[in-house]
């Protein structure tokens, strides 16, 4: 702005001193030109008088610097001081000569051939009827500035020099204030008064901006702390796949390092995961399943687009570890399942088909008889036990829940337990202070009915089984600790999973489902409890929970 200002007021200078110097010059010229046709007119006056009072002996000696002409009427020249008269031409067409015929006076300028000089003529008419005409040479203006080139030179460079010293001045003068203002907080008193509207429309554009910048930071805010407080990994590529956004959790799953602009490909090596991305940026949808360590994760890949082209993609990495494994659970269940129901029954079925064949001799109906019984009761323990898992497992089941006598409610188990106690040869003993919790009696009775069971199965002859029922340090406790067979130490990590038995030859001879422990660990979850498990082979297992 301040240049182009610079260059109009530059402009408008020597444009200014240019017409100033043309009508100075011109109105100058035309000075001295109407002061020499009054110096000819009046040496014109006085030498007429002369010639009329002496003829033409007025001539003789008259010295004059302007060119003296006598003319007579019929235009024949009768007397030049520069010239020989008898050789110049008639002048009766001469412009001042014939005007001076008919009117007593006239004047008359003609320019040279060049045009470099101009000619002044003022003739007067004497008495007699003849003219006296008095000439001068003057210079043209354009031989007078050609005479002062030099000086002119000098006055136009000096002139410019001064122009643009105060076009630039005057530039910076205008284009201070405009430079000073503050275009973030603009104030209208501090403008010219032309651009009020200017500073009013940038006050309302500085607020809308503003606002629109806030509303963009709030909302870079939230998009940033949903992002961050996500558990699942979140990252925004564009369509060569250079991340553009990611959250902590994209990079803690990876167990990769920031990479702010880099390519997202180098995160992972895993080529279902860099297979995803291309799908993604192809335009479909893209999924795979990434397993990390002990961990799973399910890998969503959408594009991005605008206008009908792929942008970019957005990656959505999910924790499905938990799902895998109840799948895997699920899944091992079902074949446990399947696989201690199908004993029994096949037991069932076989002694059945044999009775129906006739094959069995009627004094070992009754022993068969009694193997049914016991294979049925079996199957009717295993159906009772995944029934009583299965609502411990259900999110919708909520009995009501009562303050529970843990010590009481030991005493009522061990005496119902006495028989199977006896027939191992095991005493049971029951200690503590007591104890008593908010919650649901039927599985409370479970649990421990369960730990008491497996204490007196798994003891040896002789053997003793302590119940201890007291506060321990956030609430109440009970332990069972019993000096059995003991658990070994690579199973202890694996006995509460379902259908799980350290020495399965045994599991028939024993008995049980293989799901009590899971009832106790189910139970315990569902009562916000805590269970532990100490053993050692040979010597002895304490199962605890606190509430």
């Amino acid at each position: 702005m301040t240049t182009k200002i610079f260059k109009s007021t530059f402009l408008v200078g020597v444009l200014a001193l240019t017409v100033c110097a043309a009508i100075f010059f011109g109105a100058l010229y035309q000075y001295f030109e109407t002061r020499l046709f009054a110096e000819l007119e009046g040496e014109a006056g006085y030498v007429a008088q002369g010639v009329e009072t002496a003829g033409e002996s007025y001539f003789n000696g008259l010295k004059s610097d302007n060119r003296l002409t006598w003319v007579a009427g019929d235009g024949t020249v009768l007397y030049d001081n520069q010239a020989d008269a008898a050789t110049m031409e008639n002048h009766a067409n001469r412009e001042e000569i014939k005007e001076a015929v008919e009117t007593g006076s006239g004047k008359a300028a003609r320019y040279s051939s060049t045009f470099m000089e101009k000619t002044l003529y003022y003739a007067a008419r004497l008495a007699d009827g003849t003219v006296m005409r008095v000439s001068c040479t003057q210079h043209t203006v354009g031989t007078l500035i050609m005479g002062m080139i030099s000086p002119l030179m000098w006055m136009l460079a000096l002139l410019l020099i001064l122009s643009a010293v105060l076009s630039s001045r005057l530039a910076k003068r205008i284009t201070r204030p405009i430079n000073q203002l503050d275009l973030d907080n603009p104030k209208l008193d501090e403008a010219y008064p032309e651009l009020l509207p200017l500073m009013q429309k940038l006050r309302e554009q500085n607020y809308t901006i503003n606002r629109q910048m806030e509303e963009l930071r709030r909302k870079q805010e939230q998009f940033t702390a949903i992002t961050e407080n996500m558990s699942e990994g979140f990252i925004l590529v564009d369509n060569k796949a250079n991340m553009l956004s990611h959250n902590s959790s994209a990079l803690r799953i990876l167990d990769s390092a920031p990479v702010k602009g880099g390519s997202v490909m180098a995160l992972t090596k895993s080529t279902e995961f860099r297979e995803s991305v291309s799908t993604a940026l192809a335009g479909r949808h893209g999924e795979t399943l990434l397993h990390i360590g002990e961990s799973s994760y399910q890998v969503i890949a959408n594009p991005v687009t605008a206008n009908g082209q792929v942008t970019g993609a957005v990656l959505v990495i999910l924790d499905v570890t938990e799902k895998e494994q109840r799948d895997a659970l699920r899944r091992e269940f079902t074949a446990n399942v399947s696989h201690e129901l199908k004993t029994p029954l096949t037991s069932i079925s076989g002694f059945a088909e044999l009775m129906r064949d006739g094959i069995v001799e009627k004094d070992k109906i009754m022993e068969f008889a009694g193997d049914i019984y016991d294979e049925s009761r079996r199957l009717i323990n295993l159906v009772e036990d995944i029934i009583k898992l299965s609502r411990l497992d259900e999110e919708t089941f909520t009995p009501e829940k009562e303050k529970v006598d843990l010590r009481e409610l030991s005493a009522e188990i061990i005496a119902r337990l006495k028989s199977a106690a006896e027939t191992k040869n095991v005493s049971v003993t029951l200690a503590g202070g007591g104890a008593a919790v908010f919650g649901v009696r039927q599985i409370l009775d479970e649990m421990v009915y369960n730990l008491i069971e497996n204490a007196i199965k798994y003891n040896k002859d002789g053997g003793s089984v302590t119940v201890t029922v007291d506060m321990g340090d956030a609430g109440a406790r009970i332990s069972v600790e019993d000096t059995g067979i003991g658990i070994p130490y690579q199973s202890q990590s694996r006995v509460f999973e379902r259908f799980y038995r350290v020495d399965k030859s045994h599991s028939k001879e024993i008995g049980g489902t293989g799901l009590g422990l899971s009832i106790v660990k189910h139970g315990a979850k569902y009562h916000d409890a805590a269970v532990s498990l100490e053993s050692v082979p040979d010597k002895g297992t304490r199962v605890t929970i606190d509430f």
